[in-house]
């Protein structure tokens, strides 16, 4: 077997090439006997080729966990899988340096076969990643923290600009239902339970907020001082966001705050539809990406005039719920817009 061989001669071709490689190679025969350690295996592991040839991988040496923890070496073996299943392998797995410490690595494992096609070893192939699964944390830390910060369009158009896409961010036309939302009594609330018990108020009822809105396929715009501004695709999901909001989140959120003797949380909600311009706006050093308009105007006008506790709609809205969803609204008033001369009808969600 001139391979085999030759991997044994310290001075051949074929050992001198592979020492010479930045990935760690070594080799095994069908039984898990170690046959071959190259010089880049000695700088990842931290054990010498004296210290690992002629022994077997099921002695446990680099002892290594796949991802989920558990322990390949004595019966899971990817090399002896292999082997015995004429299969090529690729996995990240966690070998243990010979210093204590566990570390991450890619591995290929493929087979090495006679004259006759008969396998006769396997050969595996591992690069330590350590380098790149600490950029992918700190990517994957960076983008969970910018997400608090941004909506998710923002997000996702940064990361679509970040890819290359020349059109992201430009402004554009779309159909949407505005939902804004803000505390009753707020500057009230504010002087009587001071800065630090009004913070933690907000996001808690901030955090309720953006859950059950994600939940409902929308999208949380901005946070104005004690205001939600969320945008929905779809009206339907907007006013199912509204009613879990005041029919079991605030109310549960409530009852939690009556039990550690704060003050209770009244809030009012406003939806209204209709076609915005969502673009890019800011300056030079600091842009957001967000919807302007008519539409967005008369949502906050619309949550104004609703009742504590209460969830108006606009006729806009109403339009473009089904029949079911109509039932639950009855007419409450007609409002004049600022600077306008027409009226438009609001609906006031019956309780439930």
């Amino acid at each position: 077997m001139p391979v085999l061989k030759s991997l044994q001669d310290p001075n051949s071709e074929l050992v001198r090439l592979l020492d010479s490689l930045y990935d760690g190679i070594y080799v095994v025969d069908l039984d898990r006997n170690i046959l071959f350690w190259n010089k880049a295996a000695e700088r990842i592991t931290g054990h010498k080729a004296e210290e690992v040839m002629g022994r077997s991988c099921k002695d446990n040496i680099l002892n290594h966990i796949d991802e989920n923890g558990v322990l390949l070496c004595l019966n899971h073996c990817p090399l002896l899988k292999a082997m015995e299943e004429d299969v090529d392998i690729s996995a990240k797995v966690y070998p243990t340096h010979k210093d204590g410490h566990r570390f991450p690595v890619e591995t290929h494992i493929s087979n090495i076969r006679d004259d006759q096609g008969k396998i006769v070893a396997g050969i595996e192939i591992f690069r330590d990643v350590t380098h790149q699964e600490e950029y992918r944390i700190i990517q994957e830390k960076f983008k969970n923290l910018i997400r608090k910060y941004v909506s998710t369009t923002t997000f996702d158009d940064v990361m679509e600009r970040a890819e290359g896409d020349a059109t992201a961010g430009s402004p554009r036309l779309v159909d949407i239902t505005v939902m804004y939302l803000d505390v009753v009594g707020f500057t009230g609330f504010s002087e009587r339970n001071g800065s630090e018990v009004t913070m933690e108020m907000l996001n808690e009822l901030f955090g309720i907020c953006d859950v059950i809105t994600r939940e409902s396929l929308g999208d949380i715009d901005k946070f104005i001082g004690d205001a939600v501004m969320a945008t929905f695709t779809d009206a339907k999901d907007a006013v199912k966001a509204a009613r879990k909001i005041l029919d079991k989140a605030l109310p549960k959120m409530n009852k939690s705050r009556a039990e550690r003797g704060l003050e209770e949380v009244q809030i009012r909600i406003g939806i209204n539809s209709g076609v915005v311009i969502q673009g890019e706006i800011g300056t030079r050093d600091r842009r957001d990406l967000t919807v302007i308009g008519d539409t967005v105007n008369v949502a906050a006008r619309v949550e104004k005039a609703s009742p504590s506790n209460g969830l108006m709609i606009s006729e806009a809205t109403l339009a473009r719920l089904d029949r079911k969803a109509i039932s639950a609204f009855e007419f409450s008033q007609k409002i004049q817009l600022r600077g306008k001369e027409d009226f438009i009808n609001l609906y006031l969600a019956k309780k439930a």
